[in-house]
């Protein structure tokens, strides 16, 4: 089908202010993104990647259309054949890139912000990622010079539903088919991942998974506050919901559906670190040997669990473009985050909110465990503290007086400031997307965990004054 768009050139005149991040371009709609400022960062990100063809999809924010039209006017503009895959979860976007062998991609999307952001996420052929350090400086250099992207022909969009072909692709990641009956909450946080996985399950004829919905209908007012699973109303909210239904266990996408979390049938919430050691152990049994790679956040459960499994646990930058780029480089079979990102070799080495969803489905339906069974030795040995936020004027400054602060511990700077001890560790890093500042503790008993916590909670307000 051929949309029959117009195609209207911008001033290539415009403040870009900090709209560039560390892996994608992101703002408070109209103020700093516009249709102007997309269609002109659409273009430079085409010319970039010498793209032919792309994909462009949105996700569910009121702006969402009229930037995505934007960004079409500006690709066939440039001479660019576009696929139209409307409004989708990021992966989708990821898996239309990859399947049909395109020359990249952009999603429109602002991920888990608040409604009134929104922003363009680049990938290229092959669905490599694109970050501040590969790709989006160039980008931004691009659109910030004179220079003109008109093409001798104007390209062409055609429309293409990518659902079903995805739903084929996703077929290798289900075993749940005789499993026992689960009834799973399903906080949809008002994006597009929650009415994807309904209608797999339909089509897999899976009567014997029964969701619960919530906030399923897509809306990109987010009437709730930001479509963030890692935030403490969401959690309350979906912990309501699964103890009054008895659910055997919640799952909680953000907006754009690229991360998703967990939470167990008491409402206690799955760290993505635990999570993260499941899974590779399971799929490790079937890839024996692989490498698995983990943020520096939390380390400790993820590296016994890969090694007692016969794999090769490694340690990598967080960031969606980061991880991505190690996968390639090792071609490592997994890597999670602590920041619910999940990627998989056998998904472009891309990251999917639904697949590790899948996954965690196979797990519990074929076995006779409760959810919080799964997790009790890794929860015992390994607790964590969860990740604590803080906003000061200067973050370095507080990290790097937190540094010397520890000085007599085995220090490692692979992402922030890491520091271990025998029974306990710390990482302290600088957020790439949000001016904050992120701690996360573990240690091999509660004791030591909480009382280690409260001591770097208290040295940290204290640094900041």
């Amino acid at each position: 089908m051929l949309s029959n768009y117009p195609v209207f050139q911008y001033a290539f005149s415009m403040d870009l202010g900090n709209i560039f991040r560390a892996y994608d371009v992101r703002g408070i709609y109209p103020s700093e993104i516009n249709e102007a400022v997309a269609q002109r960062i659409a273009q430079a990100g085409a010319q970039f990647l010498n793209a032919k063809t792309m994909a462009v999809g949105r996700d569910v924010r009121l702006s969402s259309p009229r930037l995505e039209k934007a960004v079409i006017d500006g690709l066939i503009s440039a001479g660019v054949d576009v696929m139209e895959i409307g409004a989708v979860p990021t992966e989708l976007l990821y898996f239309a890139v990859g399947y049909y062998n395109l020359g990249g991609g952009i999603q429109v999307t602002a991920s888990h912000n608040p409604a009134q952001f929104n922003g363009l996420k680049f990938i290229g052929e092959g669905v490599k990622a694109l970050s501040e350090e590969d790709g989006l400086q160039e980008i931004r250099h691009f659109a910030d010079s004179d220079r003109r992207f008109d093409a001798e022909r104007d390209g062409e969009v055609h429309s293409r539903n990518v659902e079903e072909a995805y739903f084929d692709f996703l077929t290798q990641f289900c075993s749940f088919d005789n499993g026992r009956k689960l009834k799973i909450v399903a906080n949809n946080n008002f994006g597009l991942s929650g009415p994807v996985v309904e209608r797999l399950l339909k089509r897999l004829a899976s009567d014997h998974i029964q969701l619960i919905k919530l906030n399923f209908e897509p809306n990109g007012t987010f009437p709730d506050g930001p479509p963030n699973p890692l935030l403490e109303k969401v959690q309350r909210q979906t912990r309501v919901q699964l103890l009054e239904h008895q659910a055997d266990f919640a799952v909680m996408w953000d907006a754009d559906g690229d991360r998703c979390m967990l939470m167990d049938e008491r409402g206690e919430v799955i760290e993505n670190c635990h999570l993260t050691a499941l899974l590779a152990v399971y799929l490790l049994k079937e890839n024996p040997g692989s490498k698995i790679i983990h943020d520096p956040r939390n380390v400790w459960a993820v590296d016994e669990a890969v090694k007692s499994s016969g794999g090769v646990p490694l340690v990598n930058r967080a960031g969606h473009a980061f991880i991505k780029h190690r996968m390639r480089e090792e071609g490592a079979l997994f890597a999670g985050e602590t920041s619910g990102h999940f990627y998989f070799r056998d998904f472009f080495f891309a990251d999917s909110g639904i697949i590790p969803f899948l996954l965690f489905l196979n797990i519990v339906a074929n076995s006779d465990q409760k959810v919080s069974e799964l997790f009790a030795h890794l929860r015992a040995k390994y607790p964590v503290s969860g990740e604590i936020n803080f906003e000061f004027e200067d973050n370095y400054k507080v990290v790097e007086e937190a540094r010397k602060r520890y000085i007599k511990g085995e220090i490692d700077n692979t992402d922030g400031l890491s520091v271990s001890y025998k029974n306990w560790r710390f990482n302290l890093h600088v957020a790439n997307t949000e001016n904050r500042l992120r701690l996360n503790v573990e240690a091999h008993d509660k004791w030591t965990l909480q009382a280690k916590t409260d001591e770097l909670v208290t040295l940290i307000k204290s640094l900041s004054a």
